[in-house]
């Protein structure tokens, strides 16, 4: 029974998203919503300058719309898993959504000033913090407790430091999946890979709600691919890559074991520990420079690779990582 809505899942998120590109796109050329290119940056992405952002409305219609139908009318035929289970399922995609509204801010505040700095850090940091407040609140009022499912470890009680964790973790991840978004197709090549695994792992466990939440997650990266893939006709912006940051977390959590962000979202972590090791080498040795320049992804341009062979090595990457969750999982519960 599981199969057909998540089958139905895949083609509805896909399906929305890569029709609404037809509209969209044209729609926010008209609107002047262009992206503001970083002077920082690689030079010749200069060439992108006025590229629309904020596409990422596309997969977020198309993802919110596959999960509001196939989820219920799952639940509705199949009554195996457990109310928390169910609430994990739609909290998980409110956060994605308090997410992707706090990146929508960001970037309309960009686009109307014409600027490639929108909300400043702080009160991102605070809405951020909110967002995963308000997530775990509803968790915990819903019997979730302060217990993390550890392959080859089993449950593990962190008593009252799993929340305040839990937060700490969500906001740093949700950036990490920001600062992946950086050039043509990255972001979503790595997520749709993450997706797909959770989706397995989901099925594994028996979990199928989220495993037709996780489906519907790589698919939607599919339909927007179409029209973000090198060279981009659209941008997802941080209305997008907030949104996906929330859904990584929303997996991970909802199948109760967030260490698989680990594996799974190698990507996410190599690409922020970049930017820390080269702030704080930057730092000590009074500047000096331990990468061309950073996230790694913009090292790897400078140092000559093509945005496509970024995009297929960092898409590898994600799918061995996504394989070592997988056995983790298989062998390991």
């Amino acid at each position: 029974m599981s199969g057909i809505w998540t089958l139905l899942a895949a083609v509805i998120a896909f399906g929305v998203t890569a029709l609404l590109g037809k509209w969209m796109v044209p729609f926010l050329h008209k609107l002047n919503f262009g992206q503001t290119i970083r002077e920082e940056g690689p030079k010749w992405h200069q060439k992108k300058q006025g590229t629309p952002t904020m596409g990422g409305l596309m997969f977020i219609v198309g993802i919110t719309l596959a999960v509001a139908i196939c989820v219920p009318a799952f639940y509705a035929n199949v009554q195996e898993e457990t109310f928390l289970l169910k609430v994990r399922v739609f909290a998980g995609l409110g956060m994605a959504l308090g997410y992707g509204a706090v990146g929508f801010i960001d970037d309309y505040i960009k686009v109307v000033k014409k600027r490639n700095l929108g909300l400043t850090a702080l009160q991102k940091l605070i809405l951020q913090f909110i967002v995963a407040g308000a997530y775990l609140g509803v968790l915990a009022s819903s019997g979730g407790d302060s217990v993390t499912v550890i392959p080859f470890v089993g449950s593990v009680d962190l008593g009252w430091f799993y929340w305040p964790l839990c937060a700490v973790v969500i906001v740093g991840v949700v950036n990490a999946v920001n600062l992946t978004d950086g050039i043509d197709g990255l972001n979503a090549s790595v997520t749709f890979f993450v997706g797909v695994f959770f989706m397995l792992i989901a099925s594994l466990t028996n979990m199928y709600g989220m495993g037709i939440f996780s489906v519907a997650i790589a698919a939607g990266c599919m339909g927007f691919l179409l029209w973000n893939f090198n060279p981009a006709k659209v941008f997802m912006g941080d209305t997008g890559s907030l949104f996906l940051g929330g859904a990584v977390c929303a997996m991970a959590f909802g199948l109760d074991m967030p260490i698989l962000m680990l594996p799974l979202g190698i990507i996410y972590f190599v690409e922020i520990l970049s930017v820390v090791l080269q702030v704080t080498y930057f730092k000590l040795t009074h500047g000096k420079r331990l990468f061309k320049m950073s996230p790694i992804h913009h090292h790897c341009e400078m140092c000559g690779w093509s945005e496509v062979k970024i995009c297929t090595v960092f898409g590898l990457i994600s799918a061995i990582g996504g394989g070592i969750g997988l056995v983790l999982v298989a062998f390991g519960l």
